[in-house]
């Protein structure tokens, strides 16, 4: 048996997922939502709900709709603007989700936090205990940064980086079993001399050499690329939650992955 088969078994076991879904995937260029990827991004969750597993959903793309809603063309770089374009889309945002999510008949509850929240006790246990809740009752929390009140996660470089660093401070709060992280890419890739490359299946450890593979990006209208993923990888792989960073474009990617399937890159949890 290759090892990549085996270690893709582990998914058989896998009680509780965070799905982050990024911007880029979500919406089209314009910023947009994109129905269409948006209504298979939530088939799929509802049929893993159904399946037995618990599921969370990490979402991205408020900001992109309100840029959409307010003809700007490309991504403010001032925090008043930014906020506002958050305020415009993040209604935008949830009213698609409760839409595709009634149609299948799910339920979603939207749970908007900001870095301090993870940092305060009492609001951290409040957010844990609401979103153990909504799992409990088989409502799918959908979560985002509340960018209409942070201040420096939005604009700083310890910026949340859309939505990756948050996904994995879920992860640990929730202690979920697995992160999938869904992008425009299928997986980290391994570049050759010549300029060819190929799609790493799995990492089994966290390296210099793995790190030294992706470097920093933004684009206009999402903040991360592969970097902030890897290190929202890395970050659960010390918390003992295994990763998934797959093409949320691809039809189905989610079905596949929790099938054992080898879609996208898998990271290995660290050993405890």
């Amino acid at each position: 048996m290759k090892t990549s088969v085996k270690y893709r078994e582990a998914m058989a076991d896998v009680r509780r997922l965070v799905v982050k879904v990024g911007t880029r995937v979500l919406a089209q260029d314009s910023g947009r939502l994109d129905r269409r990827r948006m209504r298979s991004l939530v088939k799929q969750l509802a049929s893993i709900q159904q399946a037995g597993h618990e599921v969370v959903l990490v979402t991205s793309g408020a900001i992109g709709a309100g840029m959409d809603a307010l003809g700007m063309k490309d991504r403010p770089t001032q925090l008043p603007d930014l906020q506002m374009a958050a305020a415009v889309g993040q209604g935008k945002l949830m009213a698609c989700y409760d839409a595709l999510f009634s149609s299948v008949g799910c339920h979603a509850g939207q749970v908007l936090l900001t870095h301090d929240d993870f940092q305060h006790k009492i609001r951290y246990n409040n957010a844990r205990r609401t979103i153990e809740n909504l799992i409990r009752h088989k409502v799918i929390p959908i979560i985002n940064e509340n960018d209409v009140v942070a201040d420096e996660e939005i604009k700083a470089d310890i910026a949340l980086g859309d939505n990756d660093f948050l996904a994995s401070l879920v992860v640990k709060m929730i202690r979920a079993d697995l992160l999938v992280l869904l992008s425009t890419t299928d997986g980290l890739r391994k570049f050759d001399t010549k300029g060819h490359n190929e799609r790493i299946p799995y990492v089994e450890s966290f390296s210099r050499d793995v790190f030294g593979l992706v470097k920093a990006s933004d684009t206009r209208l999402s903040k991360g690329g592969m970097d902030s993923k890897l290190r929202a990888a890395h970050t659960v792989a010390n918390a003992g939650c295994m990763s998934v960073i797959a093409d949320g474009r691809e039809a189905n990617t989610l079905i596949k992955i929790m099938q054992g399937k080898d879609v996208g890159t898998l990271f290995l949890a660290s050993s405890l």
